[in-house]
């Protein structure tokens, strides 16, 4: 059945993409001349993912990100937290700025997304927290959660690939976004010791006259062929195929929750109702509490829900 929401999804974004592509140009024409929004900077880069056990396997490809200022930009994409919300979440007071690969011609696609949250101690600010929400493909499920930028290690909350189990933990951590930005992710398994890393590498470049929707053309399409091509490579390997654990374990996120304790005692996400809104999209998370890291679960869309 999933197989043929796959083939379904991929089949209706195809008709989407081409009918929004070809606006595009009528768009871009008649579109206002005026600079992009000074809120919003503008990353290329590469990411690198490398599996070291039970097989070898790595590859990278170039991406395209948009940082945006969500204290002054009304243009940010509208399926993430506001600056309020963040700043709740992190316990900060200062600006709040939010990595990720804006949505393209009707499709979004958007492994990580990170929100740098800072506090602000006279007439400075310093980088306090991170928000990383992580969402996996097909299902587009998502998990939010708070670590600490220098490092951090946080039990694994999330099936974000059929060929990694649900034991182990995510170090994480990330530099402030100035010119040039890093993301570094590693696992940390029980059986295969540090088998996965996967890392971020972007530059700053110019955008007072590049035009964003250009800029981000096809960029969430590139990255998700990028997945399923690297799927079908492993399977090829013969490496082993885990159904998500939605189905043969549904205390998957309990379970990682009790594993998180152990691993750390970092602030927590903030009750659900000191931030919840109506009008945005916090509404459709599941709020799941622990004396840890506190994660934020939003259940599969559809089709898969």
């Amino acid at each position: 059945m999933e197989l043929l929401y796959l083939l379904f999804s991929i089949f209706s974004t195809t008709l989407t993409t081409l009918a929004l592509s070809l606006f595009l140009p009528f768009r871009l024409l008649f579109s206002s001349r005026a600079a992009p929004p000074s809120s919003v900077s503008l990353y290329q880069g590469t990411v690198w993912h490398q599996r070291r056990r039970p097989v070898h396997h790595s590859f990278n490809y170039s991406v395209r990100y948009a940082l945006y200022e969500l204290n002054h930009d009304s243009h940010s994409p509208s399926d993430h937290f506001s600056a309020d919300e963040a700043r709740t979440i992190a316990k900060t007071n200062g600006p709040v700025f939010l990595l990720t690969i804006p949505p393209s011609v009707g499709y979004e696609q958007n492994p990580l997304s990170i929100y740098y949250c800072y506090d602000i101690e006279g007439s400075s600010k310093s980088l306090k927290k991170c928000i990383a929400e992580v969402t996996n493909t097909p299902w587009g499920e998502r998990v939010s959660f708070l670590f600490d930028p220098n490092v951090d290690v946080v039990a694994k909350p999330l099936h974000v690939s059929p060929f990694m189990d649900m034991h182990g933990s995510w170090k994480i951590k990330t530099s402030e976004p100035e010119d040039n930005l890093l993301v570094e992710i590693s696992v940390q398994h029980p059986k295969l010791g540090n088998y996965f890393s996967a890392s971020l590498v972007a530059r700053r470049v110019p955008s007072s006259a590049t035009d964003h929707a250009l800029f981000f053309w096809l960029m969430p399409h590139k990255v998700a062929l990028w997945i399923y091509w690297h799927a079908l490579k492993l399977w090829w390997k013969k490496v082993q195929f885990i159904q998500h654990p939605r189905y043969s374990n549904p205390a998957y996120k309990e379970e990682a929750m009790a594993r998180d304790i152990k691993l750390s005692s970092c602030t927590a996400f903030a009750s659900d109702s000191q931030y919840k809104s109506e009008a945005n999209p916090v509404t459709e998370l599941k709020d799941r509490s622990a004396e840890g890291h506190l994660f934020k679960w939003r259940d599969a869309k559809w089709p898969w829900c």
